[in-house]
């Protein structure tokens, strides 16, 4: 959890470190607020003198993705055609309960383009280097998110989820990250990838962090503290060893995941595995008529001038071209078999207490083999392929990061639709059998 000693010494590091652009902490954000991240941490320090904090996250350092608002800031979502937007009147509602539970809020995080790709590239603003090797990729879309916090300059970033943004990153950099049930968190004051699919969730170190974090986001009290520890002895775990999933996983995320299966059954867990060939089946037969961010986002962009569309990633831009082009009728035939995914899932997973796959099936990749557009279509769709069904059938997920013989490696445990809290407390169980 948070150490809220010294809370304006930390500040002022963290500070020292994300305002000096010679150092490699400085590329998680594209904007820094050290004047009110300062008042904010003597306010807190003086509460906490007095006895009198707010909870849990009074004190903590938080990082805030490029595409939330906070007042008086342009939205800029990482992409170079929003930079003349109009600035933000206020605080988004996420951000706005975060303060509210004294947060010091140390600015924002830079993010690939509309949070449209999953690598943490963005040819405008710069890449962060991932923690665990400054040469790879952080992932994304919250790559500064999660390089905030892998860096040690936040405790918790604040990052959002269309396809697996929260979580690919939290596993390709060695922590923790929490998507929730869509609506559960407010989504207001977000530039919007996708209306259907954006979820707002935290990265941290743990699953305590993330879990405290929701619970003020969300406007809840935090099922950690408010409910007793789950037993991992009893827990039912389903694992998906389905070829949908586990396809070209390199050998040393497939050796990561093993050991940790065998771990949680050595502490007494039941797992079984759960075939997914009818679930499968169902996405594919969603992205057989289109994707959702593809369409939503087109939707958005609709009459921007040429001038708007010519700064925008060509990488980006390809993927959503083909959103112009689905019709109506498609579209509303996308929600209905969203919806009948989504009953499947849920018989599917009746009886389990979470079910298990990796996050993803690769390692970081290094930054200089996404210079080829080959490489980066083919690493962009293995790391969004196992997280995307998530946000599809609308499941609560978290990535766990487990021992690995190298880089760091991702174990995702999922709930059914609605039970945040529970999977939330089984996470908390599991960590401590397998992390």
């Amino acid at each position: 959890m948070i150490d809220t000693q010294d809370i304006v010494a930390r500040t002022e590091q963290a500070l020292a470190a994300i305002t000096d652009p010679a150092r490699h902490e400085a590329a998680a954000f594209r904007v820094v607020h050290a004047e009110s991240a300062r008042r904010e941490a003597e306010a807190s320090g003086r509460r906490h003198r007095e006895g009198r904090a707010l909870g849990p996250l009074d004190g903590a350092l938080v990082s805030v993705k490029d595409l939330l608002d906070i007042a008086g800031d342009v939205t800029v979502a990482g992409a170079l055609c929003r930079l003349n937007a109009p600035p933000a009147t206020q605080d988004a509602p996420v951000v706005g309960r975060l303060r509210a539970a004294g947060a010091v809020i140390l600015g924002r995080t830079n993010m690939t383009e509309f949070a449209f790709s999953a690598l943490g590239t963005n040819p405008h603003f710069g890449i962060p280097g991932n923690p665990a090797d400054l040469t790879r990729v952080p992932g994304g879309s919250s790559s500064g998110a999660a390089a905030s916090v892998g860096y040690g300059v936040a405790d918790m970033g604040v990052g959002s989820d269309t396809g697996g943004s929260i979580r690919i990153p939290a596993a390709l950099c060695g922590l923790t990250g929490f998507k929730p049930t869509g609506g559960v968190v407010p989504i207001e004051g977000c530039v919007a990838l996708s209306t259907t699919l954006d979820t707002i969730g935290p990265i941290a170190r743990d699953v305590a962090t993330c879990a405290a974090a929701f619970a003020i986001m969300a406007g809840r009290p935090d099922p950690l503290t408010s409910q007793p520890p789950l037993p991992v002895t009893g827990l039912r775990i389903g694992l998906v060893h389905d070829t949908a999933v586990t396809a070209d996983m390199e050998p040393e995320v497939a050796a990561a995941i093993t050991a940790a299966e065998e771990r949680l059954r050595a502490a007494g867990a039941v797992t079984e595995v759960v075939d997914f060939t009818a679930v499968v089946a169902a996405l594919r037969a969603i992205d057989a008529l289109g994707t959702f961010p593809s369409v939503e986002l087109a939707a958005a962009l609709d009459g921007a001038s040429d001038e708007t569309i010519a700064r925008i990633d060509p990488r980006i831009w390809a993927r959503v071209r083909p959103g112009y082009d689905v019709r109506a009728t498609t579209y509303i035939a996308m929600h209905a078999r969203r919806r009948e995914a989504i009953a499947l899932m849920t018989k599917t997973i009746a009886g389990f207490d979470a079910f298990a796959m990796p996050t993803v099936p690769i390692t970081a990749p290094t930054i200089a083999d996404m210079d080829s557009d080959e490489a980066f279509v083919r690493a962009n769709g293995l790391v969004l392929r196992n997280t995307r069904m998530g946000n599809l059938l609308d499941l609560p997920g978290v990535s766990l990061p487990v021992p690995s013989a190298g880089l760091p490696v991702g174990w995702m445990l999922c709930g059914a639709r609605g039970t945040d809290d529970r999977l939330l407390r089984v996470a908390a169980a599991v960590e401590g059998v397998v992390g």
